[in-house]
């Protein structure tokens, strides 16, 4: 069998528009993904269906897999044959351990590469509104490490040189030594009014911070509990922060959200969220399989609803193929979502939100096996979808990591395939969103999710992005 190759890949600080353009094209290309905790888990939603995840998180005193269970899962799955992708948050260079997962490659004889990801150290002052350099405030930058593998956790360093010889420094991770971080810093030349920041999460829609100096930050923070992960930044360059700050001036920045899901293709909801500042967490994640149609009689409908995009590509794919004359169809359309309707407008057809579709006349409504049955209607089923496993975990730990304040049902089919999922998951639909701020698009959404039992704090007035977005801007986080 022939040697596959293994790609170590940095995958970013967090937001996962942060990754390289090399590093992306890896993830689609394979076949295994060994990732960790600080790797946005948004990133395995690019790989194809059938990859395999192996979770490698560490945590202070609790490692999934040893450093060295990993160098050897990466040598076995890449003489399977297979290529391999070892994702790892930030820059793998940086405190990333990617010279012992390389060497021991290179024992081997496997091919590799190493695909750089950009810094923490970097961005996450970049999005707290801090350069690590300004000819005026700072002309040497260095980056740190917090703990290390002396017997204490302790690090051993020059204290003398970054206290002296460094204007702005990033400790890595190091919030349980932040005390004998500045003990060290100040005893060794630098002021004990230095300003200091850490960074909790940075470049997450959740990202923290807590400012102070050498002085008195560690008595902060541990009033404030803050923990890892966090970048501490240690330099006057800091100031710069009061004019510039830009990220967590966006209109959702503070909210993270839980977007019921239908789809299983990029949701471009969840893209403008993100884009506006928000942390999105979606669910379910789907498996479809496209199944054989038969598209000869639907010419006989005065109403067809469409549940999904996926399914306006899968109907009008299948009335191609099946020789069928698009402009036989004389029904009005409609989607069960503005996306339903866009992909149909795409198709160069006229439709409407499904709330507008009469009661009367004869109807079909296509989506996948989980159509949700109404009177009087026939149903297509254009596809089978089912929950995908390798996910289930996943979620977990996303909604373990983040504190939710925001749930969004983006339409009525999203309602019963939500609470189904969290059902297969062990979660219970209501006490998930009990405190949470659950907002539908749409009378109907807002219907269905009043018939689940699940609690209700409003709408849009619009069922668009651009009304969402404004709505959620206009509303304080747990109220109306």
């Amino acid at each position: 069998m022939k040697t596959g190759k293994v790609v170590l890949v940095g995958a970013g600080p967090g937001d996962p528009g942060l990754i390289t353009v090399k590093g992306l094209n890896a993830i689609k290309q394979a076949d295994v993904i060994l990732y960790d905790r600080l790797a946005n888990p948004k990133l395995l939603e690019f790989a194809e269906p059938d990859c395999e995840f192996i979770y490698c998180g560490k945590l202070p005193e609790r490692h999934t897999l040893r450093q060295e269970k990993i160098n050897e899962l990466l040598v076995e799955k890449a003489l399977e044959g297979k290529t391999v992708i070892r994702l790892k948050g930030g820059d793998p260079g940086v405190f990333g351990r990617v010279g012992e997962e390389a060497a021991a490659l290179a024992h081997y004889k496997i091919p590799f590469e190493i695909v750089p990801g950009i810094s923490s150290g970097i961005a996450a002052p970049l999005y707290a509104g801090i350069p690590v350099t300004h000819r005026e405030h700072a002309e040497s930058f260095a980056v740190v490490t917090a703990h290390d593998k002396s017997e204490n956790g302790k690090p051993l360093l020059d204290w003398e040189g970054l206290a002296r010889g460094v204007d702005t420094i990033a400790f890595y991770m190091g919030v349980g030594n932040l005390p004998y971080i500045c003990e060290n810093l100040i005893h060794h030349g630098k002021s004990a009014s230095t300003p200091v920041i850490l960074i909790h999460w940075g470049t997450f829609g959740r990202q923290k911070t807590l400012q102070g100096t050498l002085a008195n930050i560690a008595e902060r923070a541990i009033a404030e509990k803050f923990s890892n992960p966090s970048i501490i930044l240690v330099g006057d360059v800091i100031s710069l922060r009061e004019k510039i700050s830009w990220f967590e001036q966006k209109p959702l920045y503070g909210r993270q959200i839980l977007l019921a899901r239908t789809g299983d293709s990029v949701s471009e909801l969840a893209q403008e969220l993100m884009n506006q500042g928000a942390d999105v967490i979606e669910f379910p994640k789907w498996k479809r399989t496209v199944l054989s149609i038969d598209v000869t009689n639907v010419a006989s409908y005065d109403h067809i609803l469409f549940t999904s995009p996926e399914s306006v590509t899968e109907f009008f794919t299948a009335l191609f193929e099946q020789g069928s004359d698009i402009r036989t169809i004389r029904a009005s359309l409609y989607g069960a979502s503005s996306k339903s309707v866009r992909a149909l407008n795409k198709q160069g057809l006229m439709a409407n939100l499904a709330e507008e579709m009469p009661a009367t006349g004869k109807r079909l409504i296509v989506g996948d096996d989980g159509i949700v049955t109404q009177d009087n209607a026939d149903k297509l089923y254009t596809s089978k979808k089912e929950l995908d496993q390798q996910f289930i975990p996943i979620f977990k730990r996303m909604l373990e990591e983040a504190d939710v304040n925001t749930m969004i049902f983006p339409s009525s089919a999203s309602v019963a395939q939500f609470v189904e999922g969290l059902r297969e998951c062990g979660i219970d639909a209501t006490e998930l969103l009990a405190n949470l701020q659950v907002v539908s698009m749409g009378k109907q959404t807002m219907a269905a999710v009043a018939d689940a039992g699940l609690p209700l704090s409003g709408m849009p007035p619009k069922a668009t992005k651009e009304a969402l977005i404004s709505y959620l801007a206009g509303r304080a986080l747990g109220g109306e």
